[in-house]
């Protein structure tokens, strides 16, 4: 950490992202990535860290049903999905938030 002229210990930038469906603020490590891959297919992110065109959504199921029926999804990764990549982005994603849960 770094440590000013007096002494006193600065605090670190946590980054924040927001929730493209319910639109609140949270930090990064607290939202779930999904990503367009340069293929085209679009992939929930484990790791944060797969190249490509990014998305965040809370770790909540209302939050990715929200993302998946609406086009917030797609408006966000200037992208079209397929009835087939939403299925499995939905069954993806629920594995995955309860894995966080």
């Amino acid at each position: 950490m770094k440590t000013s002229a007096r002494g006193a210990v600065a605090a670190r930038h946590v980054p924040q992202r927001t929730c493209i469906a319910c639109r609140r603020v949270k930090p990064r490590r607290e939202l779930v990535r999904l990503v367009r891959t340069h293929s085209g297919e679009i992939e929930v992110d484990a790791t944060g860290k797969k190249e490509g065109r990014g998305a965040y959504i809370c770790p909540d199921l209302s939050c990715l049903e929200k993302a998946l029926k609406g086009k917030y999804l797609e408006v966000t990764l200037r992208t079209g999905i397929t009835t087939a990549n939403r299925d499995k982005l939905l069954k993806n994603g629920k594995d995955l938030i309860k894995g966080v849960a």
